[in-house]
């Protein structure tokens, strides 16, 4: 096709209309036209080399947008060339699309120069935007790719952040820290965030985000922090092969935080190893089935133990208390059976939580009375029987017991060494007939739960200098007892 020398042509790239003006060279008689580049092409090359001709192209005015182009559109596509040459007008082509945006932005052009609010700039170069919780609205436009020297973002509690994430996040190649929790992104996280070799840190949780977790993501090997909770992920944990790379490759990963999803499948056995440094491991809120792995036992360096709320069967692995540094284990709400685990030597345990599971029947077990961290024991609907042991009330730190719905009966003691932080005592719905309490010498509040059917309450207490208040449920109503200086008040209806 022959052109005059100023004719145009008008090609559609991705929905907008954009106006290429075209020159031609004369030769003798013959008109010979230069070969076009469509601003496709332009958009989607990979080497610096066509980038620098772009570049060369747009300063010299030979790209210009047509005056048919929506407004907005063209102003996109203004900026989107334009940074490819200044990665400072990345944050004036932000500003237009983002609503809420902090009022600095709107003292100048030039973010580095003005110090506008949330923007790091290093050489004159952006290498930091913090711009948590500032009630920004709009999308993160792939725009932010051209950010090549961008080592932390942070979008994090702007709900009004929406739209999918676009793969051009993967070509923030120094990018260490991306932070883009309690927005609202959705749709598929990228493969091509897989790319991003110096990120440490990651968190994604709290948005809408669908989909399996990407195996790119093992690629991360610099990894400490993975929080992708609170979504709508489905599939399974992927794990490395020969083709491709998994999550048991973060060995350096402290935090692996994917519970609140919807994923599925095993816990695969292969996700531990005794190289992994992991300190939090939660997995909670899912619908896991299968067993807990073996594995599971290697990392010593874990904290926090959260697998509850999923459908995992089976007995809970013998070797689970050489974790030794656990202050936290949630095993509730799954269908686990067999003998109650055994948690003695697991002395940093502050919470457990065993609740609403099949486990055989058998009576507390002594690591009830010999773990000096614990704060909260729970094993509700369980099959617990026999004698709460006395013991267990004056642990020093022992703040929450809740073992309603077991099988507990004859006398509750709670001998004379309450611990003073006691706060609840919840043992309804068991078999327990009589109550001793002795609160010589003690102070302290709590409430006490029993079963509607308590036949009688025993309360030896000395007045000297005491000052108490319990609450105990007793016949189905709620009894209120109080000593200050003076004769205790008992009131059972």
């Amino acid at each position: 096709m022959q052109l005059s020398p100023h004719s145009v042509e008008v090609k559609k790239v991705k929905g907008c209309t954009l106006q290429l003006l075209h020159t031609q060279k004369k030769k003798g008689e013959a008109k010979e036209t230069k070969s076009l580049l469509s601003a496709f092409d332009i958009l989607t090359m990979a080497t610096m080399r066509m980038l620098l001709f772009l570049a060369i192209f747009y300063s010299a005015g030979i790209c210009m947008i047509s005056s048919v182009t929506d407004p907005n559109d063209g102003m996109f596509l203004h900026d989107l060339l334009f940074y490819l040459v200044d990665p400072a007008a990345v944050l004036l082509s932000l500003k237009n699309s983002w609503q809420n945006t902090p009022p600095s932005w709107d003292k100048s052009n030039d973010p580095c120069d003005s110090r506008w609010e949330g923007v790091t700039c290093n050489n004159s170069r952006v290498s930091g935007l913090g711009l948590s919780n500032m009630s920004l609205k709009g999308k993160l436009y792939g725009d932010i790719g051209g950010l090549t020297e961008l080592r932390s973002l942070d979008l994090s509690f702007n709900p009004g952040l929406t739209g999918p994430l676009s793969p051009r996040l993967g070509n923030l190649k120094n990018l260490s820290i991306l932070i883009l929790a309690g927005c609202s992104f959705n749709g598929e996280i990228p493969d091509e965030l897989g790319n991003l070799a110096e990120l440490s840190f990651l968190a994604l949780n709290s948005n809408n985000f669908s989909g399996a977790i990407p195996p790119s993501l093992g690629k991360l090997s610099k990894l400490y922090w993975l929080d992708l909770a609170d979504n709508q992920l489905t599939g399974t944990i992927p794990i490395s092969t020969y083709h491709s790379p998994g999550l048991d490759l973060l060995l350096k990963a402290k935090h692996f935080h994917l519970n609140k999803n919807q994923l599925s499948g095993v816990i695969p056995a292969k996700l531990f190893s005794s190289k992994m440094a992991l300190i939090h491991l939660l997995l909670d809120g899912n619908r896991f089935t299968g067993t807990i792995p073996v594995t599971l036992g290697l990392i010593k360096t874990l904290e926090v133990l959260r697998l509850d709320t999923n459908a995992l069967a089976g007995s809970v692995p013998s070797d689970l208390n050489n974790l030794t540094n656990v202050n936290e284990l949630n095993l509730a709400h799954n269908y686990l059976s067999g003998p109650l685990p055994d948690l003695s030597g697991m002395n940093s345990l502050n919470y457990v939580d065993l609740s609403n599971n099949s486990f055989d029947p058998s009576e507390a077990p002594l690591w009830f009375s010999t773990l000096p961290s614990l704060t909260t024991l729970a094993i509700e609907f369980g099959s617990l029987q026999g004698v709460v042991p006395e013991k267990l009330f004056s642990l020093p730190n022992l703040q929450l017991v809740k073992l309603k719905y077991n099988a507990f009966n004859g006398t509750l003691n709670m001998g004379d060494s309450i611990n003073p932080q006691l706060q609840l005592v919840d043992l309804q719905n068991n078999q327990i007939s009589r109550i001793i309490l002795d609160f010589s010498g003690t102070r302290f509040a709590a409430a006490v739960l029993v079963h509607q059917m308590l036949l009688s309450v025993s309360l030896p207490i000395k007045l000297q200098n005491l000052k108490w208040s319990i609450k105990m449920r007793a016949f189905g109503q709620l009894v209120e007892n109080g000593a200050k200086v003076g004769m205790p008040v008992y009131s059972f209806i």
